[in-house]
């Protein structure tokens, strides 16, 4: 019924740049906490690390390594969330994978959806 999709990802040199979206579409009536993680090569994905977060009225934490260089933003009108990330680094390299708190309609309950993934690669 929820379906969470990633864009964004590729290969980018270090020091670069990439903008990663996730769209939440489906029966949704209200989307509370939504947030980014990251699956590293070889490591499985039940020990993803949580890499930013953002309330519904936009309150957001960083995972220390990335603080200064990533922004977490969401426009509630469109159900997405943004990753942008600044001054990548080989260690950044890691499969971004979105998840967030949705309650759908007709429901009085939030649930944890998650997405499928998109790679990012920093690389020269």
């Amino acid at each position: 019924q929820v379906q969470l999709v990633e864009s964004g990802g590729g290969l980018v040199q270090p020091g670069g740049s990439l903008r990663l979206s996730c769209a939440a579409s489906g029966s949704i009536s209200e989307i509370n906490n939504m947030g980014w993680y990251r699956q590293a090569p070889g490591k499985e994905r039940e020990l993803g690390e949580l890499v930013a977060t953002i309330t519904s009225d936009g309150g957001s934490n960083y995972e220390d390594s990335v603080k200064g260089r990533f922004t977490i933003s969401r426009d509630n009108a469109k159900n997405t969330v943004y990753l942008q990330m600044n001054s990548l680094k080989p260690e950044d390299t890691a499969l971004y994978y979105c998840n967030a708190l949705i309650r759908l309609r007709g429901s009085w309950d939030f649930m944890n959806y998650w997405g499928k993934g998109t790679l990012v690669t920093v690389s020269s």
